[in-house]
């Protein structure tokens, strides 16, 4: 058992200590209810073949239709695919979104493989897969090395399965068929968003806090970007060779411009190149760690010096870690609800496929920021009745609506 699927079950185990679930079905939710493992072969551009690893994990569909990313990478692992989805099913409860929790990986590296190998892998796997995906049973979105092309191929392979356009059997897609406005931003938008929520309940002025943001992909990059449009001082960002500091403040739109030039953000003219451990020890009132798991662990906890650490990743802080911050002082917002803005979005553009009808950005903006007000209020009220970090309360929350279905369909 990995540590990603032994925090998870830690976790679970905790919420449900401190609230009292009478649910015996939530035993249920330790497992997942089915797990794909598929070996396919793909010809390569030499004219060989190679036989590909892929995963789709389906936790539970007690709320809805499975819902979760897929990623290519070339370590995955089932118990990572287990974890991942487990988080997706507490983190659609937590949005209270009607969906459960799924994910998927293809073992493949893609920057060893050509723009056409890659669709042959895409669309295999797809075709693997197929009898198990759809609108009403499992929805896949982009993750880590995919995006909205990637998408494009996985919901042309289904239609030409099924025989008729299905856009609404993946999203994140891309807009000319069928995208929803603002989900390139979605994650980094909601979190922008949960961040004024958690200033406004704790009377702090936005203008007088300080910012590091690890990782600078699609979530941490456009957390970077919302951040200094707003005149808030960004101080640190990082990719995943280096870091840089400036703790008067980064020019956020240079500093994009240079590492589409360069590749890199180390050598960033007026900021000192730092480590990504570095980053996550320097003197600011806000972390946002936007890259790894488990980057903050036992071994570093005591060096962080941030108030809060808002968790844009997945599973950034191990458990230990997050307790000893809490009693600390250091206030943490978790990530089945920091960055529940991207399959919220998710979902707004799975019901515009399904109703054929296109919404414009300040509508996607407008439904976001209510929909995450609901969950950040859930959050922050159950984490205070109980004496309990966010984290904590988040999954009583969670915990709560599924029980609720479980009880109310008699599973």
């Amino acid at each position: 058992m990995t540590s990603e699927i032994r925090e998870a079950l830690a976790q679970f185990d905790l919420a449900c200590g401190v609230y009292d679930f009478e649910c015996e079905e939530l035993e249920m939710l330790k497992y997942p209810q089915r797990i794909i493992e598929i070996a396919f072969p793909v010809r390569m551009d030499d004219g060989s073949f190679r036989v590909i690893q892929g995963y789709r994990v389906q936790h539970s569909d007690v709320r809805g239709p499975y819902k979760g990313g897929l990623r290519f990478h070339p370590e995955i692992d089932l118990d990572e695919m287990k974890a991942l989805a487990f988080w997706m099913t507490i983190k659609c409860a937590v949005a209270d979104i009607p969906y459960g929790g799924a994910k998927g990986g293809i073992k493949v590296d893609t920057k060893k493989v050509s723009k056409g190998e890659l669709e042959r892998i895409t669309r295999a796997y797809t075709r693997h897969i197929a009898e198990f995906i759809g609108p009403e049973k499992d929805i896949p979105a982009p993750d880590m090395y995919t995006n909205p092309q990637i998408m494009a191929w996985v919901m042309d392979e289904y239609s030409h399965i099924v025989g008729h356009n299905t856009p609404a059997a993946v999203t994140g897609k891309p807009l000319e068929i069928g995208g929803s406005l603002g989900r390139d931003t979605a994650t980094a938008q909601g979190g922008y968003y949960v961040l004024e929520m958690l200033f406004r309940e704790l009377k702090i002025k936005a203008a007088d806090m300080t910012f590091a943001v690890q990782g600078f992909g699609n979530a941490g990059m456009n957390m970077a970007k919302i951040l200094a449009s707003h005149k808030l001082k960004v101080a640190a960002v990082s990719d995943s060779t280096a870091g840089i500091y400036n703790p008067k403040g980064l020019e956020i739109e240079k500093l994009i411009t240079y590492k589409q030039k360069n590749g890199k953000l180390a050598g960033f003219p007026g900021a000192k190149t730092i480590t990504n451990e570095e980053l996550l020890e320097l003197p600011v009132k806000v972390l946002i760690p936007a890259a790894l798991e488990s980057v903050i662990t036992d071994v570093n906890v005591d060096k962080i010096k941030a108030n809060i650490i808002m968790e844009l990743a997945n599973g950034p802080i191990v458990m230990s870690a997050c307790q000893k911050l809490h009693k600390r002082g250091v206030l943490v917002v978790p990530d089945v609800l920091a960055n529940s803005g991207g399959v919220i979005v998710s979902y707004f553009e799975w019901v515009q496929n399904l109703r054929h009808f296109y919404w414009d950005m300040a509508k996607v903006q407008d439904h976001l920021k209510v929909q995450l007000a609901k969950a950040f209020a859930d959050v922050w009220q159950t984490a205070k009745k109980y004496d309990v970090n966010m984290r904590t309360g988040a999954y009583i929350v969670a915990l709560g609506k599924i029980t609720k279905a479980l009880n109310v369909r008699g599973t």
